[in-house]
């Protein structure tokens, strides 16, 4: 028995219910670590099924399927003399849990369910051979050391099994994760990973899922494994490859050192681990000569970069699967559809990287999605422009520079792109209302009432969202080309917080690389890109003024801007909604809060203004939430109510009592403290906005006598 061993974790691109790929998955890893010198393989959670079964867990047939892929798993010499980990749904006395199955040369050593469970967020966890195996929360004992396991969320627990553990003398945790992305969430998982070896010291391998499972959520892999508080093994976070195998030789002195400084007997009690006896050595007699790993820093992406490279992967994996031929996408030369367009670029980017790196997978994918078994992308303008159509859909209210600025970025990233005029198809619907009711609506500019003047800018939003759907249908047909395109939507977080899109509008896609990402770091994103692939038109889309263009023109020039649509800034809608999802603020609640935030700047009536505008608005437009397109989860304040914002979407928007209390709290500060700030609300009359960025445009003014009114 020796003192070093070889240990392997992963990042897997599973799939939901694609028992035969996953399993292929699985025995690759298994294969590259059993070459590398490995005797233990960990897997992400749920790796034989895939994390977002989610009510398909109910199901028998998915308990069936995954007894099958670990009888093939048992069963194949792939998997012999190497422990291997699991992860899989197992019902134990009619309770169906989630599992790890640790086995070894054809005989499962321990099932272990997961304890603490994640039903917060996207999470949803209240899912719940001839001789007995043990099941229940226990550990390995092997000839040479202790292996310990955490499933994903039990890391992020106050009290995570890993402390028990260690002060038990558990050398070896390991956690089989599916942990997906959101901006920054990297350094929270090194920090804690960190954390829980440097304490009591110990070995802690991280496994992740990788890639789209079938939904919103995008996991970034990050495997890693840490040893007394230093990180030795990184994997890639972001990557288009489906298995990853990281391995570290790693020294189980190293480990019983410093527990020998740090652990004292007169530490607290602790609850002792069941131990299951394998008669197996993870370590060799000769393994003096093999090479410890040493600590490494670890990069962690900005956050443009993160927008830029996990969507990117989430597309790709969207497309490969779907079956389809490319994307479309209606690109207005705005902040959010550009961001769009960016990412398919910076998708094209990594894709022409893989195939250079030598990626079989990857170049085998490209040349089946193009149809064409002799394509190798060269570089991403021209794979752009196989995958990629953009549409600028111009009417009479539309300026020259949105325009330009859309051909001058498509003309750079090399996409097909359409220039096409809705303003015919505007007037035949407007023509069929005129004939059956004898009236013709006008522009508020033109003398029109409100309603008239939202009736207008949602035909033409809506217009566009068909013929994007057309021309994704049929564009490729046109040319001779087999296949059909995905629709891609550009409607921002924070336009979805006030429901500032018309519903069934030119937001309304297939899918929404950009739904959960703030205007804010967009911004930054663009610039970016235009920095790192040298997109020089990216300088004018950032200089212009965000305007959904559904009005009149003015001299040729746009009138209309987003934020004075909304009523406040795109800066102050970010911190808001994370006021009213992360930290649980009401109205109340968020008012007492943002008079000290924006005390510089504005005055407690002032502040109170704000927050009420926003509730209207939020409450009001709720239900175009239960309609919004699928969109990559970035930003931990999403409101997606199909998965992520369990809010009602029907409300009082009076909120009587909650703004009559922030009137009372108004007067009480005002008359205890001087005015300093001007007592002006910051923008007018009091309204709600039901419209869309980049499309739809409704201003409501907002009055007791009017609300309800034009709920569409």
């Amino acid at each position: 028995m020796g003192r070093k061993v070889i240990l392997a974790t992963c990042a897997l691109n599973q799939w939901a219910l694609d028992f035969d790929g996953n399993l292929r998955r699985i025995l690759k890893s298994v294969e590259v670590a059993r070459s590398r010198g490995a005797r233990y393989r960990l897997g992400p959670e749920l790796d034989v099924c895939g994390y977002g079964c989610a009510d398909h867990f109910y199901e028998s047939d998915t308990l069936l399927h995954c007894f099958q892929v670990l009888k093939e798993l048992l069963e194949s010499p792939v998997t012999q003399d190497i422990i291997c980990d699991v992860g899989m749904p197992v019902m134990h006395h009619n309770v169906r849990y989630n599992c790890r199955v640790i086995f070894l040369n054809k005989k499962i050593l321990l099932i272990r369910p997961k304890m603490l469970l994640a039903n917060h967020g996207n999470n949803r966890e209240l899912l719940t051979v001839s001789e007995t195996v043990p099941f229940g929360d226990g550990v390995l004992s092997t000839n040479d050391t202790c292996i310990g396991s955490e499933i994903c969320a039990e890391l992020w627990n106050p009290r995570s099994p890993h402390v028990d553990m260690g002060l038990d003398g558990v050398e070896i945790i390991t956690n089989s994760s599916a942990s997906y992305h959101e901006l920054s969430k990297a350094s929270r998982r090194v920090s804690l990973i960190r954390s829980a070896t440097s304490k009591s010291g110990g070995i802690y391998m991280f496994a992740n899922q990788r890639g789209c499972d079938g939904d919103r959520l995008y996991y970034d892999g990050c495997a890693m494994i840490a040893v007394n508080g230093d990180i030795v093994a990184q994997g890639a976070q972001f990557s288009l490859e489906d298995v990853e195998v990281l391995t570290a030789s790693l020294d189980l002195e190293d480990v019983r050192s410093y527990r020998g400084e740090k652990c004292h007997p007169y530490l607290p009690e602790y609850r002792p681990c069941h131990r299951v006896k394998v008669d197996f050595s993870l370590s060799e007699s000769q393994d003096v000569y093999f090479p410890s790993h040493e600590p490494i820093e670890w990069r962690f992406h900005l956050a443009e970069e993160e927008i830029s490279l996990g969507p990117a992967c989430w597309l790709w994996d969207y497309l490969r699967r779907s079956g389809q031929a490319g994307f479309l996408l209606p690109l207005s030369g705005g902040v959010d559809s550009s961001s769009t367009a960016c990412i398919v670029y910076s998708m094209c980017h990594q894709i022409c990287q893989a195939v250079k790196n030598g990626s079989a997978q990857v170049l085998e994918d490209v040349r089946h999605v193009v149809g064409n078994a002799a394509y190798t992308p060269k570089e991403p303008r021209e794979l752009c422009g196989r995958l990629f159509t953009t549409c600028y859909m111009a009417s009479e209210n539309s300026s020259q520079d949105t325009c330009n600025r859309a051909k001058d970025l498509a003309a750079q990233i090399g996409s097909t792109h359409i220039n096409l005029n809705i303003d015919m198809a505007v007037k035949a619907i407007l023509g069929i209302f005129s004939l059956v009711t004898g009236k013709l609506p006008q522009f508020r500019a033109n003398g029109g009432s409100t309603r008239e003047n939202i009736a207008l800018q949602n035909v033409q939003a809506r217009v566009r969202m068909i013929l994007a759907y057309l021309f994704a249908q049929l564009s490729l047909w046109a040319q001779g080309r087999p296949g059909g395109l995905l629709v891609l939507g550009s409607a921002n977080v924070d336009e979805s917080l006030t429901g500032y899109f018309t519903k069934y509008d030119c937001s309304s896609a297939d899918i929404n690389p950009i739904g959960g990402i703030s205007k804010t770091d967009l911004k930054r994103f663009l610039q970016y890109c235009a920095d790192k692939f040298k997109l020089s038109a990216l300088h004018s889309i950032l200089a212009a003024p965000p305007s959904a263009e559904l009005e009149p023109l003015r001299h040729g020039h746009v009138s209309q801007t987003d934020e004075s649509d909304m009523g406040m800034t795109y800066t102050e809608l970010s911190l808001i909604g994370r006021l009213r999802k992360i930290s649980k603020c009401g109205p109340y609640s968020m008012f007492c809060k943002l008079i000290h935030m924006w005390r510089e700047t504005c005055s407690p009536s002032q502040v109170a203004v704000k927050v009420k505008h926003f509730f209207r608005m939020y409450s009001a437009n709720r239900h175009k939430m239960t309609t919004v397109t699928p969109a990559y989860h970035a930003e931990n304040y999403s409101p997606d109510d199909n998965r992520f914002d369990l809010r009602p979407f029907l409300y009082n928007t009076l909120w009587n009592r909650q703004f009559r209390c922030i009137d009372e709290q108004v007067t009480t500060l005002m008359s205890v403290q001087p005015v300093s700030i001007e007592e002006s609300d910051g923008f007018g009359e009091d309204t709600v906005t039901q419209s869309g960025r980049e499309g739809p445009n409704t201003s409501v003014p907002f009055t007791r006598r009017q609300e309800g009114e034009e709920f569409v």
